[in-house]
């Protein structure tokens, strides 16, 4: 059976997970449509997702349509919880992004096609909820030429407006399809509108691709829908059809188009093995074939651990439901029981063969609060599981404060944080308390040093430690940087790299992380016996932090863009609110206002912003990156 990977992406609200089930249903993977607001949907099956009624995390689910196996991910729209998106996006091979009809191009929906963009996944646009007020498909496509600067190709017109809605033209096979009862009927489209739509999505093509192009002005369906697949495949244009999800209207021709655009996974099965874990939950593992064949009972090496791993299992995904498995080939995307060490973002393969794939980014937590064991019996516990749920999710992160002792669990946001606490409760049965949540400032360097000394001299009666070194430190506008001018073979090669790696062991060494800033050796010296690699290590690690003292530094701190909505008779009291907590107006319109604003300042903003406009404002935030902390 040929396979599609695809992901279901977009902002939060836009329809995700809805869109998932009504595809489950209608390709007869599930007898009955789950719906988010009764917490009923397959792919939302965690407590906490039921709970809140949003998707925390990534689910992957399989359905056939037309002689095809979909194997889908349903992932999240909020912003805490990005890094489930791209590790989702890492391992599949197209993406079908949902866009409100009515608010279009939201924040995270940008976010989540920039990192489509980085890793080359095709996509197809659905504008969902053309059935409510407001809704536009015009407005939409606009927004995704100008706000993502993509090349939309309109292949559907909506028949019928907001809640007249109730269906759409096809203007690849020209056919009206209507679900008057909620089976599609399909009968000829024609009409002067068609038509006209029909040509600009020809000469949309024609304008792209050399083959459709010879064939402008009598253009077969096959030639425009192959064209279609071709530009969409290359990353160089993204088909729009539309729909509404919630009234089972657009359903069909959107699985169509999945199955005619978008890319099959390539892969050899007869190759050698090298599948990527991208996602760990419980005792399943779950891993993308890339190349060879799996079966149940194979011993594999986990490339990037180098150890081996036994599969006792292999099973087709449907959220927290699955089905057995014989074999898996390339291009499957399975849950593995059995693998008890292999962390996200590992490779495995054979141990003849070894080879290691590029895993997932991981961002950068940016808030922390301090976890602790509600009894002293509990504490002995604790660590155990805090260590199984940051395994399960490479963006948590678990340091000790040097200062107080406390453990610090870090994260995205304060969401990610409550749901990552309230999950190790529920998972370990542990009364774990929590501290005030805290952001992740870092230290940056505002004006530098030239030619600092530092001399490291250690006798303790046995071998000595000597390492003279010459340090420069500057600003640099981002990240770090180390050279050596060294000249003269006064300092070896081998001491140059012990220098760096000391300086490296100093960016992570004080309270709060370095960065923006350029270290270079200019000079040193070695003694004939005393000096070692270790030593140059600690002169390096010391010599960059004594420098420092020489240096002027400065706090950041993490800011967010905020975007707020609200009434126009609440925006000034929002203006006043936002400016209260140190906020940068960047944009305001009659009805929204966008600002960048400490993060630290953004705890408890969704409960003061309720209160303020009597519940009519709603927010949305990203992480922005970091600015000098006032």
């Amino acid at each position: 059976m040929r396979v599609r990977n695809i992901g279901i992406l977009a902002h939060v609200d836009a329809g995700k997970t809805t869109l998932t089930e009504r595809v489950l249903f209608t390709t007869g993977a599930t007898w009955k449509q789950g719906e988010v607001h009764d917490g009923t949907t397959v792919t939302d099956s965690d407590p906490q997702e039921r709970s809140r009624g949003i998707t925390i995390f990534a689910a992957a689910v399989s359905a056939d349509w037309n002689g095809h196996r979909l194997n889908l991910i349903d992932t999240p729209g909020h912003v805490d919880f990005s890094d489930e998106v791209e590790r989702s996006l890492r391992v599949l091979d197209g993406a079908v992004v949902v866009f409100d009809g009515v608010a279009g191009v939201e924040p995270q929906t940008e976010a989540v096609w920039r990192t489509a963009d980085r890793y080359r996944v095709p996509r197809l646009a659905f504008v969902n909820k053309l059935d409510r007020a407001g809704a536009s498909l015009g407005h939409v496509v606009a927004a995704v030429r100008d706000r993502l600067g993509a090349v939309p190709l309109v292949v559907q017109l909506p028949i019928g407006r907001e809640d007249g809605f109730e269906g759409v033209v096809d203007l690849v096979g020209m056919r009206r399809l209507t679900w008057p009862s909620g089976v599609p009927h399909s009968v000829p489209a024609d009409g002067p509108e068609v038509r006209a739509a029909r040509r600009a999505l020809e000469e949309a093509v024609a304008e792209r691709h050399a083959g459709a192009l010879e064939e402008l002005g009598d253009m077969s369906d096959t030639t425009l829908r192959a064209a279609v697949r071709d530009l969409t495949i290359a990353g160089e244009a993204v088909p729009v059809l539309c729909g509404a999800a919630y009234r089972d209207r657009g359903i069909e021709p959107l699985l169509d188009a999945v199955v005619d655009y978008l890319p099959a996974p390539g892969g050899d099965p007869d190759g050698h093995l090298a599948a990527l874990v991208f996602k760990r939950t419980g005792r399943i593992t779950c891993a993308r074939i890339y190349q060879g064949t799996l079966r149940k009972g194979d011993v594999v090496w986990d490339a990037t651990a180098r150890q081996p791993e036994r599969v006792a299992r292999i099973l087709r995904l449907r959220a927290d439901r699955h089905t057995d498995l014989d074999v898996a080939t390339a291009g499957d995307i399975v849950g593995l029981a059995g693998i008890k060490a292999a962390r996200t973002g590992a490779t495995l393969s054979t141990r003849a063969h070894p080879v290691v794939l590029e895993a997932p980014r991981t961002a950068e937590p940016l808030v922390s609060v301090a976890v602790e064991a509600g009894t002293r019996a509990e504490a002995q516990r604790l660590p155990a599981a805090l260590a199984t749920l940051v395994g399960e999710d490479p963006s948590l992160r678990l340091r000790t404060d040097p200062q107080t002792g406390q453990t610090l669990l870090s994260g995205l946001g304060e969401l990610h944080l409550e749901v990552a606490v309230e999950k190790l409760r529920q998972g370990s049965g542990l009364s774990v308390r929590t501290g005030r949540p805290r952001v992740a400032y870092r230290e940056t360097v505002l004006r530098g040093v030239t030619d600092f000394v530092f001399r490291h001299v250690k006798q303790d009666g046995g071998a000595g430690q000597f390492a003279h070194v010459v340090l420069s430190v500057a600003p640099l506008a981002e990240g770090f940087s180390f050279a050596s001018t060294v000249t003269g073979g006064r300092v070896p090669a081998e001491f140059v790299r012990a220098v760096e790696a000391g300086v490296r062991d100093a960016l992570v060494a004080g309270e709060h992380p370095l960065t923006g800033l350029a270290v270079t050796l200019t000079d040193g010296a070695t003694h004939v016996k005393d000096s070692s690699e270790t030593a140059f290590r600690t002169a390096g690690r010391l010599g960059l932090r004594a420098a420092l003292t020489a240096c002027e530094t400065a706090l950041l701190e993490p800011v967010a863009e905020v975007t707020v909505t609200a009434p126009g008779d609440t925006i000034g009291g929002v203006l006043g609110d936002l400016a209260a907590r140190r906020g940068q107006v960047t944009g305001t319109t009659a009805h929204t206002v966008t600002a960048v604003v400490p993060l630290a300042a953004l705890f408890g903003y969704a409960t003061a912003l309720r209160s303020r406009t009597s519940g009519r404002a709603t927010f949305t935030s990203r992480p922005a990156g970091h600015r000098l902390a006032r």
